[in-house]
């Protein structure tokens, strides 16, 4: 029985982009999982939509191996832009149109024949909650339900890889969830979503694999829990019953702190499984209980500023 991994939706070694002699992209490697979505987050001017633009066939890179849905973007840029969709930060959405001409228009751009293009606008309006707008003027809509028209013209090539270039921005947050369980379902339909947000929020709620460009370079990458592990700054905090089960703690815990009451320490730590099974053996060994505990590690927002905005020496330490 063959268990290897299937091969990845994106894969990138040694990815370099120049304009003159400005370095855009600095030997970046990476690697997508099929099935997944991978966040690619940076400060602007980091390289995030060059590498987009590069990946989509926009434009060429001058070294390094790209594969996208294991083909190279150069040599078979037809076989890449039959397998991807992409999702601008600005909606392609035809404000003249209504949403079923629009689609429409989109399966006449596939080719996909007068019969299965209504119905493959009809099933997008319906899997789209636009049904009731259908023949509305798009430029009547909202925000939010332009947003989710223009996901849903790119889904009419029945794409296996989305990129997704800020897909929320200026959608109130009720919108924006919306958009987020509307790519929760295209990846448990086997869809590969890459996303570029400046929401980390969205990004950790989102995102299987976390990659954060700086200047060029991919400066760390990982899941969102790996990332924030690494920020100094995690902590566990333990409450106990009363005073004595506190001071007691104190004695064994020799890093640990007050926290805020009488009955709660603070013990620094990464949250990692194997510090808390050792946290834990040690109150233990001396009949210490514990009445709650509870995790605390830095957000995403403190790894992008630790990342982006500390010396070269803490970067080094989060490759």
């Amino acid at each position: 029985m063959n268990n290897a991994p299937p091969n990845p939706a994106i894969a990138v070694t040694g990815l370099r982009k120049s304009y003159g002699d400005k370095t855009v992209l600095d030997g970046i490697d990476l690697q997508v999982a099929q099935g997944t979505v991978f966040s690619l987050l940076g400060p602007n001017g980091a390289g995030k939509t060059t590498m987009v633009q590069i990946l989509s066939t926009l434009i060429r890179f001058d070294g390094g191996e790209v594969r996208v849905a294991g083909h190279d973007p150069v040599r078979e840029p037809d076989a890449v832009r039959a397998a991807i969709g992409v999702t601008g930060q600005y909606s392609a959405v035809d404000r003249l149109l209504t949403g079923e001409e629009n689609l429409i228009l989109m399966a006449d751009l596939h080719h996909l024949g007068k019969r299965e293009g209504r119905r493959r606008a009809a099933e997008l309006l319906e899997r789209f909650d636009l049904v009731d707008a259908a023949r509305k003027m798009a430029g009547t809509y909202s925000g939010g339900m332009r947003r989710r028209l223009d996901l849903a013209m790119t889904l009419v090539g029945s794409p296996s890889l989305i990129f997704l270039d800020e897909p929320t921005t200026g959608l109130d947050p009720r919108s924006r969830r919306t958009m987020w369980q509307i790519i929760r379902n295209l990846v448990a339909d086997g869809v590969t979503i890459l996303l570029t947000t400046q929401y980390l929020e969205e990004a950790d709620e989102l995102a299987d694999r976390i990659a954060f460009l700086d200047h060029g370079k991919l400066i760390a990458q990982g899941t969102a829990d790996e990332l924030k592990r690494l920020i100094p700054g995690g902590h566990v905090r333990l409450r106990f019953g009363d005073t004595r089960e506190v001071e007691a703690a104190l004695g064994v815990l020799r890093t640990a702190s007050l926290d805020g009451d009488d009955l709660t320490l603070r013990v620094p730590g990464d949250g990692g499984v194997r510090s808390l099974r050792a946290l834990l053996s040690q109150l233990d060994d001396q009949a210490i209980e514990v009445e709650e505990l509870s995790v605390h590690t830095p957000d995403l927002d403190d790894v992008f500023l630790a990342l982006t905005g500390r010396p070269e020496e803490m970067k080094e330490t989060l490759r």
